[in-house]
């Protein structure tokens, strides 16, 4: 490996070429967050898909979770025939995959055959927005941090079961527990040692308050690479559970206990290097924290859909969960939407909105764009928040889907931002996802009616 952790294009050749690497992963993201693509033959991968990229049905960025084709989406249809996008390989994100054996994967930017940007696609959605940091010199670094709960079934047994009535490996709260997570240390261990191997660096793994539930940290770095790092995260640690029997899973609120959180950790920095959002204003703060942090709060509930996707994003805002119920920020404060933490160098916000089912590029595309209507506004910053926000009068974090979908759509700073185009494409999936679950039957419902109605 390279000392960035990271495989370089001539060394995936050598390790062709060796016979230590015979398949590549190609991969794009899709508007759920999650990896789409194909295996190839590595040395088919060399002589065929690096000098002119591989195609993918169009549909990838038109579909449900189910991958149901869709009606509606401008990109693709079955009235243009659901015809191909080009799959460019980005060869700096060239990793091996250490839990299948020698395997490399690559991820892809997603383009019209002419090498345009599909502009709806989640990863050029977010580098819009960072090449708009890039022409005020400015570089965002961002964190994620997912948290999962971890089960002793089967995908296969909690599918046959319709998930019902499955064993945590937890059966209590282990938050911190250093005897609970010792339960299932040859699980977090393998997770943690694959991510290492393929090129993320970790920081710690932890309990939660979930049974079962758990937390893998991986260090911060530039933005694009993060998100990278997010996905590929995601998908490898349900991949590395399948193989050891048991299962796991992101969604962002499982039960009626607390649930999997994504907190994103943002800061930015010039082109030396140098941190931008230090200074000397109160709290430490430079002018362009001020006004970054100001435009946080003003685009919140417009810019929720990006950071909160599906129905059940919106179970995990209850009041004392952990979750943000208040439009708010506040220093080291878990009751704000927003909490800021570190100092000078290492001072950042954390959105703490995002649960884990969020699609990373969206919420970091959505977070730098809310930032940049600050700045460009030079909105003030309202002052801290102290003490409990849950009980303030604060603006509130959209409460539903249907609330988040409506205000993305009318809102003019997520066009100005985004496009009409994206804001359509997110809008029809937004409505797409609430008609799927207004026509669901829920056990709920069944609990409920089946004898007493």
């Amino acid at each position: 490996m390279s000392s960035s952790s990271r495989l370089t294009f001539d060394e995936l050749r050598q390790r062709v070429a060796a016979g230590a690497v015979d398949t590549v992963v190609l991969a794009m993201t899709d508007m759920q967050g999650r990896l789409q693509g194909k295996r190839v033959a590595a040395e088919y991968f060399l002589s065929d898909v690096v000098p002119n990229s591989a195609e993918g049905c169009g549909y990838l960025l038109a579909v449900d979770i189910d991958m149901n084709t869709v009606d509606g989406y401008a990109i693709s249809s079955w009235d243009d025939g659901y015809g191909d996008l080009v799959l460019a390989p980005d060869l700096t994100t060239l990793r091996m995959v250490p839990w299948h054996p020698a395997t490399a994967m690559v991820q892809c930017d997603v383009t019209h055959h002419g090498g345009a940007a599909v502009s709806v696609s989640p990863r050029q959605i977010l580098r819009r927005q960072l090449d708009r940091l890039a022409v005020r010199g400015w570089h965002a670094y961002a964190g994620t941090e997912l948290e999962f709960i971890a089960f002793r079934d089967t995908y296969e047994q909690a599918w046959d079961s319709d998930y019902h009535r499955l064993t945590p490996v937890n059966q209590y709260n282990v938050d911190y527990s250093i005897l609970g997570t010792a339960r299932v240390e040859p699980l977090l261990r393998r997770i943690r040692n694959g991510m290492a191997g393929a090129g993320l660096t970790v920081e710690s793994a932890k309990g939660e308050c979930n049974p079962g539930q758990h937390e893998i940290a991986f260090k911060y770095g530039p933005a694009l690479a993060t998100c990278d790092d997010h996905a590929v995260y995601k998908t490898g640690a349900k991949e590395i559970a399948a193989q050891e029997g048991v299962s796991l899973t992101f969604m962002a609120k499982y039960d009626e206990r607390e649930g999997n959180s994504c907190h994103i950790h943002l800061s930015l920095r010039d082109d030396d290097g140098r941190p931008v959002m230090a200074g000397s204003r109160p709290h430490g703060f430079s002018t362009v924290m001020e006004h970054f942090l100001a435009g946080q709060l003003a685009c919140l509930a417009d810019f929720a859909l990006l950071l909160a996707p599906t129905v059940n994003s919106y179970k995990r805002y209850a009041e004392g969960s952990f979750a943000p119920t208040a439009i708010a920020w506040g220093r080291d404060n878990r009751t704000c939407a927003l909490r800021v933490v570190g100092h000078g160098p290492s001072l950042r916000f954390e959105n703490r909105v995002p649960g884990g089912d969020v699609n990373p590029y969206l919420a970091v595309a959505a977070l730098v764009a809310a930032g940049l209507y600050g700045v460009e506004h030079e909105l003030p910053l309202e002052p801290e928040f102290t003490g409990n926000a849950y009980r303030s009068a604060a603006p509130r974090v959209p409460s539903t889907l249907r609330d988040a979908v409506d205000a993305f759509e009318h809102s003019e700073r997520a066009t100005s931002a985004f496009g009409e185009d994206v804001v359509q494409h997110y809008t029809h999936a937004g409505r797409t996802e609430l008609a799927a679950f207004d026509a669901a039957v829920t056990d709920w419902e069944r609990r409920r009616g089946f004898e007493r109605l």
